[in-house]
């Protein structure tokens, strides 16, 4: 079974290596998956330079995110052999492979109609941008939603997903090319964040009363700047920090327009309460099946091309997700 590995920390082209590596033991409420597509994410990049909070000892197999079917199932296991499945590998034997063995509490079934590059595009972002709009961000029709980094695979996520609720989606990326992408998903309005000064255009668009939601995965001065854009009542969903900086906020800011700043914490959600991501995966599920979402893929790689898709993905201009396919 062939696994690209991290045998040193370094930028991906030194760092991994395609491995001839043995099969691995099925345990009880285990399945073993014939991959067909694993999702790149910046994160593993991360893993492969040691900066990543999870460091297994080396070597191990990086990859969050596969889809395939399943080949074999452990004594007690509620799934069958033949059952096309999404799933999440936990580290150090990630997704980077052609086969992973992984606990079926962490397995999703997928409707037939989706094709196995969604079904690997789709669970991080996708889960992670309902659970903050829905969940969090408690988004109702007729709101505006402000999303920063709307092309990125998070962000295009929160575009569908706010549209899908109704709501009217005002996007923010750094190029032409992206912000065409964001209208393509279903942003009403956009902005182009290098060029112009988003706070006064959401402003204008929402006659002075500005976002009602803002999705934040960039941090720093646009969390700053979204503060001065967000509506009476509003909620500031702390997403992540790709911008770098970790901001702060004045209390007494928050307290004279009365927003919320709300931290949306997947993974920690996630293991907190597996139930309620089973049933966050079925609301994605249907959601996907009517129409309402689709992920945006940037490429689809070959498997002895995921040093050029890590490449192009810490390179910062592409969009969406990078699939490599099996």
């Amino acid at each position: 079974m062939q696994a690209w590995e991290i045998t040193k920390l370094g930028e991906p082209r030194e760092a991994l290596k395609v491995q001839n590596l043995s099969q691995k033991e099925i345990l009880e409420k285990h399945v073993r998956i014939k991959v067909d597509a694993f999702s790149m994410n910046f994160f593993d990049i991360l893993q492969c330079r040691g900066e990543y909070q999870e460091k297994p000892e080396l070597p191990f197999t990086p990859g969050a995110e596969v889809s395939g079917v399943i080949t074999e199932v452990g004594w007690n296991a509620n799934f069958r052999k033949g059952q096309r499945v999404l799933a999440t590998p936990l580290l150090p034997n990630g997704g980077y492979a052609e086969e992973v063995v992984v606990d079926e509490k962490n397995v999703y079934r997928i409707p037939e109609t989706m094709s196995s590059d969604d079904a690997a595009a789709i669970y991080i972002t996708y889960q992670s941008a309902l659970y903050g709009l829905k969940y969090r961000g408690t988004i109702q029709s007729g709101e505006t939603v402000l999303v920063h980094a709307a092309s990125g695979g998070i962000g295009s996520a929160a575009v569908q997903l706010a549209k899908a609720f109704g709501a009217t989606v005002i996007a923010t990326a750094g190029s032409k090319d992206k912000l065409q992408k964001c209208t393509e998903i279903g942003a009403d309005f956009t902005i182009n964040y290098r060029e112009e000064d988003f706070v006064p255009i959401v402003k204008e668009i929402t006659n002075g009363k500005g976002a009602d939601i803002i999705f934040d995965p960039v941090g720093g001065d646009t969390f700053q700047k979204s503060r001065k854009c967000i509506a009476f009542d509003g909620r500031l969903l702390v997403i992540g920090f790709a911008g770098g900086k970790i901001p702060e906020a004045p209390a007494n800011h928050v307290l004279i327009k009365n927003y919320s700043i709300v931290g949306v914490h997947f993974g920690y959600f996630k293991s907190l309460f597996p139930e309620k991501v089973q049933e966050l995966h079925e609301e994605l599920m249907d959601l996907y099946v009517q129409g309402n979402v689709k992920p945006l893929i940037y490429k689809k790689y070959r498997f002895e091309e995921v040093i050029e898709g890590l490449e192009a993905l810490e390179s910062r201009l592409t969009y969406g997700k990078l699939i490599v396919q099996l």
